[in-house]
């Protein structure tokens, strides 16, 4: 089962990266991002990539330049994630064949977004825009528009963004933060997927 859940792994270190998204993909979320801020992120992609491709999508986030796109692409990694709406970075994505995932907030950028080729809009931050907000936005994008909530979803608020027609979310510090175990991680990613499948599979 897919799942609209991308885990956002902010600061995990390349030695850690393996046994994080092993963890991660055997709970049940099988799409995973790290954020371009982190230590030697591209050496972890590559490792995810290398480890679990064959069972989940990998990708980076925090990438604000076409330089980096194509840095992610030649780890083998498949989706870009932005935390605004640029398009030169959206349009070099798509044109190298990969899922763009760029972060908005008006319904300007929304629409821009999806003029350059988006795949999925991301809410960020999500918090300050809240369920209603996205109710709103929602009525007048394209029907089939994929929205994620991003910056303040979790497992305990999934029912009321999905009320409002949220689609999916990325999720950061409620899975992941530097120092946490593997066995942590792996309790949090099972909470969540639970939480999600109880809300949109249930």
């Amino acid at each position: 089962m897919s799942r609209n859940l991308i885990a956002i792994l902010r600061g995990v270190t390349p030695d850690e990266a393996v046994p994080m998204v092993e963890a991660i993909v055997n709970a049940g979320i099988t799409r995973i991002e790290v954020p371009l801020n982190s230590p030697d992120p591209l050496v972890s992609i590559k490792r995810m990539v290398d480890a679990v491709s064959d069972r989940a999508e990998l990708g980076a986030g925090t990438v604000l330049t076409t330089k980096d796109v194509a840095a992610v692409q030649a780890t083998g990694a498949t989706f870009i994630v932005s935390p605004n709406c640029d398009s030169q970075v959206i349009r070099c994505t798509k044109t190298l064949g990969m899922g763009s995932y760029p972060g908005v907030f008006s319904p300007s950028e929304c629409f821009e977004a999806l003029k350059c080729g988006a795949d999925a809009l991301k809410i960020f931050p999500a918090s300050l825009m809240g369920p209603e907000g996205i109710k709103a936005i929602k009525a007048v994008l394209p029907a089939g528009t994929q929205v994620y909530a991003v910056g303040g979803a979790g497992p305990e608020n999934f029912a009321d963004w999905a009320a409002a027609g949220t689609d999916g979310y990325g999720i950061g510090s409620a899975l992941f933060k530097p120092g946490m175990s593997v066995d942590d991680v792996a309790t949090r990613a099972a909470r969540i997927v639970a939480a999600y499948d109880e809300v949109h599979n249930g």
